[in-house]
């Protein structure tokens, strides 16, 4: 069991990004849903506490049930070391997609090739693919 996880809040599309993410990688499935019912906080049918993995890390998710002036923001990001060319190329194009890209996918000094993005939900994800040594 993971000593510290991820939560990610979402205001009524965290099983929509949750089947979007476990999509992506290998390794990666749904554990847990729990619902909220009708006539409870959150809305009914929208998820009140979930557990997935990607690539073997476990996250959790919540649809907010109370209406707040935040969301995610780029200052705290998912960092994906990527394998091969494919991968990140793959990635990049997928998880940009009706979202922004903050860094375009490209070498810089620091790596092969990089990438940041905030995807359709708002989540901020750092795609790399190492530099061979």
């Amino acid at each position: 069991m993971q000593k510290i996880t991820t939560l990610l809040m979402f205001d009524g599309q965290a099983e929509e990004a949750m089947n979007f993410y476990t999509s992506l990688f290998e390794k990666s499935e749904i554990l847990s849903i729990t619902r909220y019912e009708p006539n409870e906080a959150g809305t009914g049918g929208t998820v009140m506490h979930a557990t997935f993995s990607l690539f073997g890390q476990e996250f959790m998710c919540i649809d907010s049930s109370a209406t707040h002036e935040f969301t995610f923001t780029p200052a705290m990001s998912l960092y994906v070391n990527c394998q091969t060319k494919e991968e990140i190329s793959q990635l990049f194009v997928k998880l940009s997609q009706d979202g922004q890209v903050l860094m375009t996918l490209d070498r810089y000094p620091f790596s092969e090739l990089f990438a940041w993005i905030s995807d359709r939900y708002g989540v901020s994800w750092q795609l790399n693919l190492p530099r061979n040594p």
